[in-house]
């Protein structure tokens, strides 16, 4: 081993050949490569260049660009494209010449990014049809690979019907319109409705055409809405109105038609130029009143359902699509009710009598009350008039008392029948709501179903005795116990009230009588039919003061009468002297004379 000389391996030597019995030189084995490059195509990397396809299988596509080998890309780069086929020109994008393993490495999706943008926009401004691939799901829609760039897709711009699954348009491959392009944010947005749209115009034009009133026709729910159901007829649209889906009533269109659901239609109007289409499902059936029921009459019975509620009465659904009205006046003999909804709701199951019954105009009018005996129509035997009762006051207006006789039967006291002697401004001065009142019945009107009651009647009218008590001229003790406009309320004895006004209520020391002062006052007007009783706290010393002076006055007048008298005896005694007289007598007549002078 040690004899060994060391040898040293040739650096250009080539295996290859010395196994095949060949050895070349180093200079030709550089003319054979030389030679072997210039059959290469020059590439570069980041370089944008046309391939053919050699081979497809599932995971990769094998691009030939002509240079020493082919490159491999994932089959995914191309599933916008599923008809890719073999010898098919491709546009790849070079990454990298060699990678680790001395492979070339090629991308079509960056290829199709670099050119997209200018396809993208030359696809918009010609209006183009474009293919791309959905991807996957997002908010509101789709995204959508078209030449690589991911586009978004709004659920709005799928279909011309509304979408309920939206995956199932996921891994296809679709045509689309681009419709909208923001530069600044590289945002695209696609629309496949537009294409569908273009078709259905045709279709449309060509099938309003064709329509005509009273046609029917075959069509498939498209959408449903709380006013109706939308009706595909095969590329135009119509609308079932939620009135024309049934003879009855419908709460909403659902209860009557489903999505998707393949049914007959009549066309009731369209309009050509706005392409409206008004469809009718409930005509193509006929009307449930003329298979009602030819036997029934007015004062029949019968029973239904409460399919509607209003405040002024209840529609009972008597056939499927016959209906009747039960107004709040023929729901109760004796309930006040204010709206249909405090007796019945919708649902019920009812009874009711035929009140009117129009079958030209499909017209039904039904009463609940006529179901019981109307307590009106004895009523004036169970409460004659002048019979006394004790009834519940129900409530209150600025007119009187409302009170309830017996359950149901209300009658009104008047403000002026609850009291002989009070006046009573409203009636919650007097009683209160729930309260008992005894009253005594006063007048019945059958006819328009009114009691008038009396609470003062319980008594005799005591204005009778009071008329003495109480004559003009007399003096009572009073107390002012309210004032209102005109004067003041003056409270007498027995809970007798009395009216005073300003002037009577001057005070001897010429003030002003106060609220709460107790009072001598003068009756100086009674009214016993109006009940109505004036008094004056100034008249009972002014009255006085009149009565002296027209003493003292008759004093002084029959005094000077009295001396008138006398003046006049004298002088006819004098003058009866002188037809007899003598100068003696002529003397003693005239001393007599002077005396009276």
């Amino acid at each position: 081993m040690e004899n060994l000389k060391e040898i040293k391996p040739i650096a250009d030597f080539n295996w290859d050949e010395f196994e095949q019995g060949e050895a070349a030189s180093t200079a030709s084995h550089k003319e054979q490569e030389a030679a072997y490059d210039k059959t290469m195509t020059n590439v570069k990397d980041q370089e944008v260049v046309v391939g053919t396809v050699t081979e497809i299988n599932k995971r990769d596509v094998l691009v030939d660009i002509g240079f020493k080998s082919s490159g491999r890309i994932n089959a995914a780069e191309f599933r916008y494209n599923p008809d890719l086929k073999v010898g098919d020109k491709v546009e790849v994008f070079i990454e990298s010449q060699e990678d680790k393993r001395g492979q070339l490495v090629l991308s079509h999706r960056q290829a199709r990014v670099a050119r997209s943008w200018d396809r993208i926009n030359e696809a918009l401004e010609k209006d183009e049809v474009v293919r791309g691939y959905v991807k996957c799901r997002t908010k509101g829609g789709m995204i959508v690979d078209i030449f690589g760039i991911e586009a978004f897709l709004p659920g709005s711009q799928i279909d011309v019907r509304p979408i309920r699954d939206y995956d199932a348009y996921v891994d296809k491959t679709m045509e689309f319109k681009i419709v909208k392009i923001n530069q600044d944010f590289k945002n695209v947005v696609v629309s496949h409705k537009v294409l569908i749209e273009a078709e259905l115009e045709a279709q449309k034009a060509e099938i309003i055409g064709k329509l005509e009133k009273g046609q029917v026709l075959e069509g498939v729910v498209k959408n449903i809405t709380s006013y109706g159901a939308f009706i595909d007829l095969g590329g135009i649209d119509g609308l079932v109105h939620i009135t024309d889906l049934s003879w009855g009533r419908v709460s909403h269109p659902s209860e009557v038609v489903a999505l998707d659901q393949t049914l007959n239609v009549v066309i009731l109007e369209f309009d050509e130029a706005k392409k409206r289409i008004a469809l009718g499902l409930k005509q193509l059936q006929p009307h449930p009143w003329d298979s009602l029921d030819a036997n029934l009459k007015v004062g029949d019975k019968v029973k239904g359902k409460v399919v509607v509620l209003a405040d002024y009465g209840a529609f009972i659904e008597v056939a499927p699509g016959v209906e009747g009205l039960v107004h709040i006046s023929e729901m109760s003999w004796t309930q006040h009710i204010r709206s249909a909804q405090d007796i019945l709701k919708v649902g019920d199951e009812v009874e009711a009598v035929i009140l009117s019954l129009d079958r030209e105009e499909r017209k039904m009018s039904l009463g609940l009350k006529q179901l019981k005996e109307d307590p009106w129509e004895n009523i004036d035997k169970r409460f004659p008039i002048g019979s006394r009762h004790t009834a519940k006051v129900r409530n209150f207006t600025n007119f009187g008392v409302f009170v309830e006789i017996e359950e149901g039967i209300d009658g009104l006291v008047h403000i002026s029948d609850l009291s002989w002697t009070k006046k009573i401004k409203h009636p919650n001065e007097f009683t209160e709501v729930g309260a008992p009142l005894d009253i005594v019945v006063l007048e019945i009107d059958k006819e328009n179903r009114r009691l008038s009651l009396g609470h003062k009647q319980i008594e005799e009218n005591p204005w009778d005795a009071l008329e003495t008590d109480f004559r003009v001229g007399t003096i009572h003790e009073g107390t002012i116990s309210e004032f209102i406009d005109k004067g003041a309320i003056v409270s007498l004895p027995e809970g007798i009230e009395a009216f005073a006004t300003p002037k009577h209520l001057v005070k001897a020391d010429g003030t002003q009588a106060a609220k709460g002062e107790t009072l001598p006052f003068k009756v100086i007007e009674f009214n016993k039919d109006t009940r109505r009783i004036i008094v004056s706290h100034s008249r009972t010393f002014e009255d006085e003061a009149r009565a002296e002076a027209r003493a003292s006055e008759r004093a002084e007048r029959a005094d000077r009468q009295a001396r008138q008298q006398d003046a006049a005896a004298a002088v006819a005694a004098a003058n009866a002297a002188t037809e007899k007289a003598t100068l003696g007598d002529l003397d003693a007549l005239a001393a007599l004379k002077e005396k009276l002078s």
